[in-house]
């Protein structure tokens, strides 16, 4: 006889009361379908085993669960919509609903904004965005989320390196070198950065890439104007603007996701400098408006709606011993707002 407790299934019910797994739980349940004398054998048999229905394994009957919570760093950023695209895709080819929260930046507002969706029951949960370097900051999102797969909840992480779960993760560093690279080969030399908060894993990354391009022409990241500000494109005016105001001779800027490079770009018209005559801009993720501005931006595209897909088709596989990990790729999207550095400059 299966004993009483956590480890007892559902399908050890299922076999003592003689039913099919899906009978079983529809009679846990109280669904239709399911005839009153089966349902009552099934109950009568559940209690004499000391059967507990878990929640999460009940939305999950069949490798599919009813909600998926996709927890996102900002609705209104064009990376997460495309993420988000991708993962209503999946979604809707599997019949699934999709509940979007907003963390803004905020770790704290993130762990409740996961507690929040455990406490919904949902089936699966979906994190995107960047990490933090600090795993002490992680710390109880990753339990939270430990524990929700402990009992029964699937979980994958779009761009985080630390939460023990499958993770879908972008090609930072490649990216990051393959931007510089661009850069250095056109001649420029007197290059900035327009950062995001120096807190994230993303942009360390994004940063460590720059640095292995500048290595290897024999230069040194610490010699470059790098200005931290938010990940967003206000924090990329407030850095092009600090950016031309103390290092007025560069002639080339390094925005380290494409909404800094689009408030980059807007500093730089109010201010009537030419680009890319003048100034070299480049972003990064190649969202889906980068191709439309004027100049078009040069960028480092990733799948970003390849990568919603990816994180929800590995949420809805079988739990595997060891987390799983996947990398996106990335591409160099050459535009008009890169070209060679001019004499005069």
């Amino acid at each position: 006889m299966p004993k009483p407790g956590p480890r007892l299934r559902l399908v050890d019910v299922a076999e003592r009361a003689g039913v099919s797994l899906a009978t079983a739980s529809r009679a846990l349940a109280g669904r239709d379908g399911v005839s009153e004398e089966v349902a009552s054998r099934v109950r009568q048999v559940s209690q004499e085993l000391g059967y507990v229905a878990n929640p999460y394994a009940r939305t999950l009957a069949g490798g599919a669960s009813s909600t998926v919570g996709l927890v996102v760093h900002q609705v209104d950023d064009p990376y997460f919509s495309e993420i988000a695209g991708g993962v209503i895709q999946i979604a809707d080819e599997r019949g699934l609903l999709v509940q979007i929260c907003h963390s803004g930046r905020d770790p704290g507002h993130e762990l409740r904004q996961i507690r929040h969706l455990i406490a919904q029951r949902v089936g699966i949960i979906i994190v995107a965005g960047s990490g933090y370097r600090d795993a002490r900051v992680e710390a109880d999102a990753k339990a939270a989320l430990s524990d929700y797969q402990r009992q029964g909840g699937r979980v994958a992480v779009i761009g985080r390196h630390s939460l023990g779960v499958d993770a879908v993760l972008p090609d930072n560093e490649a990216g990051g070198r393959v931007l510089a690279e661009h850069l250095l080969g056109l001649g420029h030399r007197r290059i900035a950065v327009a950062a995001g908060d120096e807190a994230l894993t993303t942009v360390a990354d994004r940063l460590a890439g720059v640095a292995a391009a500048l290595r290897g022409q024999g230069l040194d990241l610490a010699d470059l104007p790098v200005v931290h500000s938010a990940f967003t494109r206000e924090g990329g005016r407030a850095a092009a603007e600090r950016i031309l105001a103390e290092h007025p001779r560069t002639t080339a800027i390094i925005a380290l996701n494409d909404a800094m490079a689009m408030g980059v770009l807007s500093t730089l018209r109010a201010q009537r400098i030419a680009v890319p005559e003048r100034m070299s801009v480049v972003g990064f993720d190649d969202v889906s408006v980068a191709a439309d501005l004027a100049p078009g931006l040069t960028t480092v595209r990733l799948p970003m709606t390849d990568m919603g897909r990816m994180a929800l088709a590995m949420a809805l596989k079988p739990v595997s011993a060891r987390p799983r990990r996947r990398s996106t790729g990335h591409q160099l999207v050459v535009r008009d707002s890169t070209a060679p550095v001019t004499p005069r400059a």
